[in-house]
Protein backbone atom coordinates (compact mmCIF):
# COMPACT_ATOMS: atom_id res chain seq x y z
CA UNK A 1 0.00 0.00 0.00
CA UNK A 2 2.78 2.20 0.65
CA UNK A 3 3.92 3.30 -3.07
CA UNK A 4 3.65 6.96 -4.13
CA UNK A 5 1.39 5.97 -7.16
CA UNK A 6 -0.95 3.53 -4.99
CA UNK A 7 -1.24 5.90 -1.88
CA UNK A 8 -2.80 8.72 -4.83
CA UNK A 9 -5.71 6.02 -5.41
CA UNK A 10 -8.94 7.54 -4.56
CA UNK A 11 -11.11 4.74 -2.38
CA UNK A 12 -14.46 5.34 -1.92
CA UNK A 13 -15.83 2.93 1.75
CA UNK A 14 -19.58 2.15 2.24
CA UNK A 15 -19.82 3.66 5.69
CA UNK A 16 -22.81 2.42 7.88
CA UNK A 17 -22.48 3.96 11.20
CA UNK A 18 -20.87 0.51 12.66
CA UNK A 19 -17.63 0.53 13.81
CA UNK A 20 -16.48 -2.19 11.12
CA UNK A 21 -16.93 0.48 8.15
CA UNK A 22 -15.45 3.41 10.09
CA UNK A 23 -12.28 1.37 11.09
CA UNK A 24 -11.75 0.59 7.38
CA UNK A 25 -12.25 4.63 6.52
CA UNK A 26 -9.50 5.01 9.46
CA UNK A 27 -7.06 2.47 8.26
CA UNK A 28 -7.30 3.24 4.26
CA UNK A 29 -6.48 7.22 5.05
CA UNK A 30 -3.52 6.30 7.83
CA UNK A 31 -2.22 3.99 4.45
CA UNK A 32 -2.69 7.46 2.27
CA UNK A 33 -5.04 6.79 0.67
CA UNK A 34 -7.67 9.31 -0.99
CA UNK A 35 -10.78 8.33 1.22
CA UNK A 36 -14.52 8.93 0.50
CA UNK A 37 -17.21 7.88 3.14
CA UNK A 38 -20.41 6.79 1.07
CA UNK A 39 -23.51 6.23 3.61
CA UNK A 40 -26.38 4.52 1.33
CA UNK A 41 -30.19 5.12 2.13
CA UNK A 42 -31.48 1.87 1.06
CA UNK A 43 -35.54 1.98 2.88
CA UNK A 44 -37.89 5.00 2.77
CA UNK A 45 -41.23 3.36 3.08
CA UNK A 46 -41.84 3.74 7.23
CA UNK A 47 -38.61 4.99 8.13
CA UNK A 48 -39.04 5.90 11.47
CA UNK A 49 -36.72 6.27 14.79
CA UNK A 50 -38.63 3.57 16.78
CA UNK A 51 -37.31 0.43 14.52
CA UNK A 52 -35.31 1.87 11.66
CA UNK A 53 -31.31 3.07 12.76
CA UNK A 54 -30.89 5.34 9.46
CA UNK A 55 -31.00 8.86 10.37
CA UNK A 56 -28.59 8.14 13.75
CA UNK A 57 -26.36 6.15 11.63
CA UNK A 58 -25.96 8.82 9.28
CA UNK A 59 -25.18 11.26 12.08
CA UNK A 60 -22.98 8.60 13.82
CA UNK A 61 -20.95 8.84 10.09
CA UNK A 62 -20.65 12.27 10.02
CA UNK A 63 -19.11 12.19 13.63
CA UNK A 64 -16.55 9.40 12.88
CA UNK A 65 -15.70 11.00 9.20
CA UNK A 66 -14.95 14.49 10.95
CA UNK A 67 -12.75 12.45 14.12
CA UNK A 68 -10.79 10.76 10.78
CA UNK A 69 -10.91 13.87 8.49
CA UNK A 70 -12.72 12.55 5.25
CA UNK A 71 -15.46 13.43 2.85
CA UNK A 72 -18.62 11.81 3.14
CA UNK A 73 -21.70 11.62 0.69
CA UNK A 74 -24.64 10.33 1.23
CA UNK A 75 -26.62 8.77 -1.11
CA UNK A 76 -30.31 7.67 -1.81
CA UNK A 77 -31.03 3.84 -3.60
CA UNK A 78 -34.22 3.25 -2.35
CA UNK A 79 -35.57 3.21 -5.62
CA UNK A 80 -32.82 0.53 -6.36
CA UNK A 81 -33.26 -1.54 -3.68
CA UNK A 82 -37.13 -1.71 -3.89
CA UNK A 83 -36.87 -2.70 -7.52
CA UNK A 84 -33.81 -5.33 -7.37
CA UNK A 85 -34.05 -6.16 -3.72
CA UNK A 86 -37.43 -6.16 -1.64
CA UNK A 87 -39.91 -7.33 -4.75
CA UNK A 88 -37.64 -10.39 -4.83
CA UNK A 89 -37.97 -10.88 -1.11
CA UNK A 90 -41.79 -10.56 -1.50
CA UNK A 91 -42.35 -13.11 -4.73
CA UNK A 92 -40.23 -15.42 -2.64
CA UNK A 93 -41.99 -15.12 0.20
CA UNK A 94 -45.55 -15.68 -1.88
CA UNK A 95 -44.17 -18.65 -3.08
CA UNK A 96 -43.28 -19.77 -0.10
CA UNK A 97 -39.98 -19.90 0.38
CA UNK A 98 -37.92 -17.70 2.93
CA UNK A 99 -35.30 -15.60 1.08
CA UNK A 100 -32.29 -13.78 2.47
CA UNK A 101 -32.31 -10.30 0.63
CA UNK A 102 -28.63 -9.26 2.50
CA UNK A 103 -26.92 -12.05 -0.28
CA UNK A 104 -29.43 -9.85 -2.98
CA UNK A 105 -28.43 -6.73 -1.58
CA UNK A 106 -24.85 -7.26 -1.62
CA UNK A 107 -24.82 -8.00 -5.16
CA UNK A 108 -27.44 -5.92 -6.38
CA UNK A 109 -26.61 -2.52 -4.23
CA UNK A 110 -23.48 -2.73 -1.94
CA UNK A 111 -21.20 -4.13 -5.11
CA UNK A 112 -23.40 -2.48 -8.18
CA UNK A 113 -24.96 0.46 -7.41
CA UNK A 114 -22.87 1.80 -4.65
CA UNK A 115 -19.67 0.67 -7.34
CA UNK A 116 -21.30 2.23 -9.99
CA UNK A 117 -21.32 5.66 -7.94
CA UNK A 118 -17.80 5.19 -6.95
CA UNK A 119 -16.61 4.90 -10.13
CA UNK A 120 -18.61 8.16 -11.38
CA UNK A 121 -16.72 9.59 -8.67
CA UNK A 122 -13.44 8.64 -9.79
CA UNK A 123 -13.01 6.04 -7.37
CA UNK A 124 -10.19 3.00 -8.26
CA UNK A 125 -11.74 0.81 -5.62
CA UNK A 126 -14.39 0.42 -3.08
CA UNK A 127 -14.48 -0.82 0.58
CA UNK A 128 -16.33 -2.65 2.82
CA UNK A 129 -16.47 -3.56 6.58
CA UNK A 130 -17.46 -6.77 5.47
CA UNK A 131 -15.41 -9.93 7.06
CA UNK A 132 -14.30 -11.82 4.42
CA UNK A 133 -11.16 -11.92 2.06
CA UNK A 134 -9.78 -11.21 -1.80
CA UNK A 135 -6.69 -13.15 -3.48
CA UNK A 136 -5.71 -12.52 -6.91
CA UNK A 137 -4.61 -15.59 -8.65
CA UNK A 138 -2.19 -15.09 -11.64
CA UNK A 139 -2.21 -17.24 -14.23
CA UNK A 140 0.35 -17.00 -16.20
CA UNK A 141 0.81 -14.11 -17.95
CA UNK A 142 -2.42 -12.67 -17.51
CA UNK A 143 -4.01 -11.00 -14.72
CA UNK A 144 -5.88 -13.87 -13.75
CA UNK A 145 -8.47 -14.08 -11.60
CA UNK A 146 -9.69 -13.36 -7.76
CA UNK A 147 -10.85 -15.44 -5.30
CA UNK A 148 -13.38 -14.48 -2.19
CA UNK A 149 -12.01 -16.23 0.65
CA UNK A 150 -13.12 -16.80 4.53
CA UNK A 151 -12.10 -13.82 7.05
CA UNK A 152 -9.92 -14.67 9.58
CA UNK A 153 -12.42 -14.06 12.34
CA UNK A 154 -14.61 -17.37 11.55
CA UNK A 155 -17.35 -16.20 13.94
CA UNK A 156 -17.39 -13.23 11.82
CA UNK A 157 -17.39 -14.72 8.50
CA UNK A 158 -19.35 -13.10 5.68
CA UNK A 159 -18.53 -14.78 2.67
CA UNK A 160 -21.97 -16.45 2.53
CA UNK A 161 -23.45 -13.16 2.24
CA UNK A 162 -20.82 -12.38 -0.72
CA UNK A 163 -21.28 -15.53 -2.77
CA UNK A 164 -22.85 -13.93 -5.61
CA UNK A 165 -20.56 -11.00 -6.51
CA UNK A 166 -18.84 -11.49 -9.89
CA UNK A 167 -15.06 -10.91 -11.00
CA UNK A 168 -15.29 -7.29 -11.83
CA UNK A 169 -16.81 -6.41 -8.17
CA UNK A 170 -14.24 -8.78 -6.15
CA UNK A 171 -11.49 -7.02 -8.71
CA UNK A 172 -12.29 -3.24 -7.68
CA UNK A 173 -13.45 -4.08 -3.79
CA UNK A 174 -11.16 -4.32 -1.05
CA UNK A 175 -12.01 -6.12 2.81
CA UNK A 176 -9.43 -4.21 4.83
CA UNK A 177 -10.58 -6.70 7.97
CA UNK A 178 -9.74 -9.65 6.26
CA UNK A 179 -6.94 -10.80 8.88
CA UNK A 180 -9.01 -9.26 11.87
CA UNK A 181 -10.50 -10.07 14.58
CA UNK A 182 -13.69 -8.20 16.05
CA UNK A 183 -12.01 -7.54 18.98
CA UNK A 184 -8.81 -5.71 17.68
CA UNK A 185 -11.24 -3.94 15.31
CA UNK A 186 -13.14 -2.66 18.54
CA UNK A 187 -9.55 -1.54 20.06
CA UNK A 188 -8.18 0.55 16.55
CA UNK A 189 -11.78 1.89 17.10
CA UNK A 190 -10.83 3.06 20.85
CA UNK A 191 -7.30 3.80 20.82
CA UNK A 192 -8.18 6.38 17.93
CA UNK A 193 -11.45 8.29 19.43
CA UNK A 194 -14.19 6.90 17.12
CA UNK A 195 -17.24 7.66 18.56
CA UNK A 196 -18.89 4.59 17.43
CA UNK A 197 -16.13 2.30 19.28
CA UNK A 198 -18.96 0.44 21.08
CA UNK A 199 -21.97 0.74 19.21
CA UNK A 200 -23.86 -2.35 18.92
CA UNK A 201 -23.80 -4.45 15.70
CA UNK A 202 -26.85 -4.34 13.70
CA UNK A 203 -28.84 -7.35 13.80
CA UNK A 204 -31.96 -8.25 11.42
CA UNK A 205 -32.56 -7.78 8.01
CA UNK A 206 -31.39 -4.26 6.83
CA UNK A 207 -34.91 -2.60 6.41
CA UNK A 208 -37.01 -4.11 8.64
CA UNK A 209 -34.21 -3.39 11.25
CA UNK A 210 -35.80 -4.39 14.86
CA UNK A 211 -39.70 -3.70 14.28
CA UNK A 212 -41.38 -7.12 14.61
CA UNK A 213 -40.65 -9.24 11.64
CA UNK A 214 -44.62 -10.94 11.30
CA UNK A 215 -46.06 -6.97 11.44
CA UNK A 216 -43.56 -5.87 9.23
CA UNK A 217 -45.04 -8.51 6.47
CA UNK A 218 -48.78 -8.30 7.26
CA UNK A 219 -48.46 -4.82 5.33
CA UNK A 220 -47.02 -6.45 2.50
CA UNK A 221 -48.44 -10.29 2.05
CA UNK A 222 -52.22 -11.49 2.20
CA UNK A 223 -53.47 -13.10 4.84
CA UNK A 224 -54.72 -16.69 3.95
CA UNK A 225 -55.01 -18.97 7.16
CA UNK A 226 -55.31 -22.71 7.07
CA UNK A 227 -54.66 -25.93 8.95
CA UNK A 228 -51.29 -26.90 10.98
CA UNK A 229 -50.87 -30.77 10.40
CA UNK A 230 -49.04 -33.35 11.11
CA UNK A 231 -47.25 -35.61 8.68
CA UNK A 232 -49.99 -37.95 9.79
CA UNK A 233 -53.18 -35.54 8.36
CA UNK A 234 -54.23 -34.75 11.73
CA UNK A 235 -54.89 -31.40 12.44
CA UNK A 236 -53.50 -29.60 15.49
CA UNK A 237 -54.29 -25.99 14.95
CA UNK A 238 -54.24 -22.79 12.72
CA UNK A 239 -52.09 -20.62 10.72
CA UNK A 240 -52.07 -17.02 10.15
CA UNK A 241 -50.91 -17.80 6.46
CA UNK A 242 -48.29 -19.93 4.95
CA UNK A 243 -45.66 -17.01 4.36
CA UNK A 244 -45.21 -16.38 7.32
CA UNK A 245 -43.25 -19.42 8.88
CA UNK A 246 -39.95 -20.85 7.77
CA UNK A 247 -38.92 -24.57 8.50
CA UNK A 248 -37.37 -25.21 11.67
CA UNK A 249 -39.72 -22.57 13.45
CA UNK A 250 -40.06 -23.86 16.75
CA UNK A 251 -41.40 -20.32 18.31
CA UNK A 252 -45.09 -18.02 17.79
CA UNK A 253 -46.37 -21.22 15.79
CA UNK A 254 -49.30 -20.90 18.21
CA UNK A 255 -49.98 -24.49 18.68
CA UNK A 256 -47.58 -24.27 22.49
CA UNK A 257 -50.50 -26.10 24.12
CA UNK A 258 -50.54 -29.20 22.38
CA UNK A 259 -48.97 -32.43 22.88
CA UNK A 260 -46.36 -33.41 20.60
CA UNK A 261 -46.56 -36.81 19.17
CA UNK A 262 -43.08 -37.55 20.27
CA UNK A 263 -41.51 -37.92 23.93
CA UNK A 264 -43.55 -36.01 26.48
CA UNK A 265 -42.56 -32.39 26.28
CA UNK A 266 -41.47 -31.84 23.08
CA UNK A 267 -41.28 -29.09 20.93
CA UNK A 268 -43.60 -28.48 17.91
CA UNK A 269 -41.15 -27.71 14.44
CA UNK A 270 -42.60 -26.77 11.33
CA UNK A 271 -41.49 -28.99 8.52
CA UNK A 272 -42.91 -27.78 5.66
CA UNK A 273 -45.51 -26.01 3.54
CA UNK A 274 -48.49 -27.90 1.41
CA UNK A 275 -48.72 -24.75 -1.06
CA UNK A 276 -51.64 -26.34 -2.94
CA UNK A 277 -53.92 -27.16 0.60
CA UNK A 278 -52.68 -23.88 2.07
CA UNK A 279 -51.22 -26.47 5.16
CA UNK A 280 -48.54 -25.83 7.14
CA UNK A 281 -47.13 -29.32 8.44
CA UNK A 282 -45.46 -29.71 11.89
CA UNK A 283 -43.68 -32.60 13.54
CA UNK A 284 -42.43 -33.20 17.33
CA UNK A 285 -38.86 -32.83 18.25
CA UNK A 286 -36.06 -31.32 17.09
CA UNK A 287 -34.10 -34.67 15.50
CA UNK A 288 -37.58 -35.47 13.74
CA UNK A 289 -36.49 -37.15 10.21
CA UNK A 290 -38.73 -34.62 8.31
CA UNK A 291 -35.92 -31.93 9.56
CA UNK A 292 -33.10 -33.76 7.98
CA UNK A 293 -31.94 -33.51 4.52
CA UNK A 294 -28.93 -35.56 3.14
CA UNK A 295 -29.44 -33.65 -0.38
CA UNK A 296 -30.49 -30.33 -1.60
CA UNK A 297 -31.85 -28.83 -5.30
CA UNK A 298 -30.16 -25.71 -5.73
CA UNK A 299 -30.74 -23.10 -8.82
CA UNK A 300 -29.89 -19.79 -10.06
CA UNK A 301 -26.32 -20.42 -9.71
CA UNK A 302 -24.00 -17.76 -9.42
CA UNK A 303 -20.38 -18.57 -9.25
CA UNK A 304 -17.80 -16.38 -7.77
CA UNK A 305 -14.85 -17.48 -8.82
CA UNK A 306 -15.96 -16.95 -12.88
CA UNK A 307 -16.84 -20.65 -13.65
CA UNK A 308 -18.57 -23.85 -12.02
CA UNK A 309 -16.67 -26.16 -9.91
CA UNK A 310 -16.47 -29.67 -11.09
CA UNK A 311 -18.61 -32.67 -10.51
CA UNK A 312 -17.87 -35.08 -7.66
CA UNK A 313 -14.78 -33.22 -5.82
CA UNK A 314 -13.78 -32.35 -2.28
CA UNK A 315 -16.00 -29.53 -1.29
CA UNK A 316 -18.20 -28.20 1.77
CA UNK A 317 -21.52 -26.40 1.92
CA UNK A 318 -23.05 -24.41 4.06
CA UNK A 319 -27.47 -23.87 3.75
CA UNK A 320 -27.58 -21.15 5.90
CA UNK A 321 -25.18 -18.25 7.66
CA UNK A 322 -24.80 -19.34 11.11
CA UNK A 323 -23.76 -22.71 10.29
CA UNK A 324 -20.05 -25.05 10.09
CA UNK A 325 -19.08 -26.00 6.72
CA UNK A 326 -20.56 -29.85 5.99
CA UNK A 327 -19.02 -32.23 3.67
CA UNK A 328 -20.68 -32.65 0.64
CA UNK A 329 -20.39 -33.37 -3.37
CA UNK A 330 -22.17 -32.27 -6.14
CA UNK A 331 -23.92 -35.32 -7.81
CA UNK A 332 -25.44 -33.41 -10.08
CA UNK A 333 -24.96 -30.01 -12.56
CA UNK A 334 -26.66 -28.92 -15.50
CA UNK A 335 -28.70 -26.40 -16.73
CA UNK A 336 -28.44 -23.93 -14.27
CA UNK A 337 -29.20 -26.25 -10.92
CA UNK A 338 -26.73 -28.70 -9.09
CA UNK A 339 -27.79 -31.42 -6.53
CA UNK A 340 -25.83 -31.86 -3.39
CA UNK A 341 -25.19 -34.89 -1.65
CA UNK A 342 -24.01 -34.38 1.93
CA UNK A 343 -22.04 -36.76 4.79
CA UNK A 344 -24.38 -35.96 7.54
CA UNK A 345 -27.87 -35.19 7.30
CA UNK A 346 -28.08 -31.01 7.44
CA UNK A 347 -31.29 -29.67 9.67
CA UNK A 348 -33.81 -27.73 8.62
CA UNK A 349 -32.42 -27.11 4.90
CA UNK A 350 -34.84 -23.99 4.05
CA UNK A 351 -36.12 -22.90 0.54
CA UNK A 352 -35.26 -19.70 -0.53
CA UNK A 353 -32.19 -19.73 1.71
CA UNK A 354 -28.75 -19.99 -0.14
CA UNK A 355 -26.53 -23.11 -0.64
CA UNK A 356 -22.95 -21.85 -0.29
CA UNK A 357 -20.08 -23.93 -1.05
CA UNK A 358 -16.01 -24.23 -0.16
CA UNK A 359 -13.27 -25.31 -0.79
CA UNK A 360 -11.39 -25.02 1.80
CA UNK A 361 -10.96 -21.10 2.56
CA UNK A 362 -12.22 -20.21 -0.73
CA UNK A 363 -15.83 -19.42 -1.37
CA UNK A 364 -17.01 -21.00 -4.49
CA UNK A 365 -20.46 -19.51 -4.96
CA UNK A 366 -23.89 -21.18 -4.84
CA UNK A 367 -27.46 -20.91 -5.35
CA UNK A 368 -30.84 -20.79 -3.49
CA UNK A 369 -32.22 -24.07 -2.14
CA UNK A 370 -35.54 -24.93 -4.25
Amino acid sequence: MASEKITRQKVVVGMSGGVDSSVVALLLKRAGFEVVGLFMKNWEDDDDDEYCSTRQDLIDCAAVADVIGVELEAVNFAAEYKERVFSAFLAEYRAGRTPNPDVLCNAEIKFKAFLDHAIALGAERIATGHYAGVRQVREGDSAGRFELLKAADTGKDQSYFLHRLTQAQLARTWFPLAQMKKAEVRRIAKDAGLPVHAKKDSTGICFIGERPFREFLNRYLPHEPGEIRTPDGKVIGRHVGLAFYTIGQRKGVGIGGVKGAGAEGEAWYVAGKDLARNELVVVSGHEHPLLQKDRLLAADLSWVGGSAPAIGGDYAAKTRYRQADSPCRIDRLENDALELVFEQPQWAVTPGQSAVLYQGEVCLGGGVIQ
